[in-house]
């Protein structure tokens, strides 16, 4: 099937794209949401502490967030189809191997052969959706994506909840298997061809492995700090490595004939802030991994009933996600941005009042602002990135757009978690926590809610940027005469 451009301004095959991208970012989402309900689980069935349960998730997002920006410009490269049906079949077998994991060891190698599979489809996912619609439509699209991932996300909690109690959680692994082998055949029979707009170029091998190298220290030394200090030698040295390796990343990239990354596209400047807009999001999202821990161990919910309720976070991010996305092709991306990232604020700081005696209505009117604002915020902030973006540059584009989703999680798990480690310790009148379990409720809930209201602040950063973006466009804008739309 090719996508053809025709006299009415729309692309045939954009649905079939949508279905085959569709489906493998649902199953990624699914995979996402039921690891996180799953951690307590997973700690105490496989005899392990909380800190090296983190890395079945850390380590999953480490080797996306490492090896994203080099995926994404194999997809500037190469036919993005057949990339795409590759990741597939390798997220496919890791789900499948993960589901026989002997002990956590295993789980994590293979929840890496997961990330690599998962990698591919993030990478080029949105490049080829914006390739397969018009501009016209871009935030409508993007908006669908949106929703679709929050679908898999607000499915996955309740899923999880359900396949733990009744089967156990090899299962939470297996099931994605016939979905893996479904997205395969919707990929093969329905996911467009589109020849590559960059051919017989040469791929940055150096560039690639310094950043997998950079952003791999640097994931490890915030993970090692939070169990060690960042007073410890290696954590230092590990996040003293990143320093160095990006500043040789940005030299080697200037000087060969064909970057990894090219540094051209930060010369725009609202390209640049609405990617670190949507990291300092991430960073404060990357905290939602101790919401479970709260619920099981304060609350005393059972995993089925945690699935449940924790659905109404992902449930108000789809529908505001394709609200918004609809929005933003009428009247642009900053204004919804704004009030995106408002409210997301206020998520933020209405879960910081959480407390041990809260009722379910309680849990969910405090995070149900948290999925709204995200909803608002990401899909006018994703087509902000992508319509920036030239068209050769797609699939780079694409990456950085993931990337700053995925680096915000890699930084944010380990930043909401050490000072959920540290307000706790310092509540509890504890030096050392040899189990999350010894911890006393008001200690854990202590904890919680300091880091969210922490967290706000990084939302405020944001939305700071946010305006500034909004500065920028309109200063541009009355330049050439044109009118500035919200």
């Amino acid at each position: 099937m090719e996508i053809r451009y025709n006299q009415t301004t729309s692309y045939e095959g954009k649905w079939g794209a949508m279905l085959a991208i569709g489906l493998g970012v649902f199953m990624g989402a699914l995979d996402m949401s039921i690891i996180n309900i799953s951690l307590p689980t997973l700690m105490e069935e496989l005899d392990t502490k909380f800190a090296t349960i983190q890395w079945v998730v850390i380590g999953y997002i480490l080797v996306i967030t490492s090896t994203m920006l080099g995926a994404a410009r194999m997809g500037d490269m190469y036919e993005k189809k057949m990339l795409n049906i590759w990741g597939l079949l390798l997220f496919t077998l890791g789900s499948l191997l993960c589901g026989f994991s002997p002990n956590v060891g295993w789980l994590i190698a293979f929840r890496v052969l997961q990330g690599l599979g998962a990698v591919i489809m993030q990478a080029l996912g949105i490049a080829i959706i914006v390739e397969a619609f018009p501009p016209q439509e871009r935030g409508r699209a993007l908006g669908i994506m949106g929703s679709i991932i929050s679908v898999g996300i607000s499915l996955g909690p309740a899923i999880g909840g359900l396949i733990i109690g009744m089967v156990g959680w090899r299962w939470i692994f297996l099931i994605k298997v016939p979905l893996g082998i479904i997205a395969l055949f919707a990929s093969f029979k329905f996911l467009p061809k589109v020849a590559p707009r960059q051919v017989g170029q040469s791929f940055d091998v150096i560039g690639a492995l310094i950043l997998l190298i950079t952003l791999g220290c640097f994931a490890l030394g915030m993970t090692f700090g939070q169990n060690q200090g960042f007073k410890n030698g290696l954590v230092q040295a590990l996040l003293v490595i990143p320093v160095v390796g990006i500043i040789l990343f940005l030299t080697i990239e200037k000087k060969v004939k064909y970057p990894m990354v090219d540094l051209n596209l930060f010369r725009d400047v609202l390209l640049s802030l609405h990617l670190m807009m949507g990291f300092v999001s991430f960073i404060t999202l990357g905290g939602i991994f101790l919401i479970p821990f709260f619920l099981q161990l304060v609350k005393h919910y059972t995993p089925q009933q945690i699935g449940l309720i924790m659905m109404v976070t992902p449930v108000s991010v789809a529908l505001f996600s394709l609200l918004s996305g609809v929005l933003s092709d009428r009247f642009g991306t900053q204004g919804l941005s704004i009030i995106g990232l408002l409210i997301l604020a206020g998520g933020c700081l209405s879960i910081s009042t959480l407390d041990s005696e809260v009722s379910v209505f309680g849990y969910l009117v405090r995070m149900f602002p948290l999925g709204v604002g995200l909803g608002t915020f990401q899909s006018p902030n994703n087509s902000a990135i992508m319509g920036a973006a030239p068209p050769e540059r797609l699939g780079v584009a694409s990456g950085l757009l993931s990337l700053t989703r995925s680096l915000g999680q890699t930084t944010g798990m380990p930043i909401m978690g050490a000072i959920f480690t540290s307000t706790l310790l310092a509540s509890a009148k504890m030096t050392t926590l040899s189990s999350i379990t010894d911890a006393p409720p008001e200690a854990m809930v202590s904890g919680l809610t300091t880091t969210y209201r922490i967290g706000g602040i990084f939302i405020i950063i944001s939305t700071l940027l946010t305006m500034m973006a909004l500065w920028i466009e309109k200063k541009r804008e009355s330049k050439r005469g044109e009118k500035v739309s919200w």
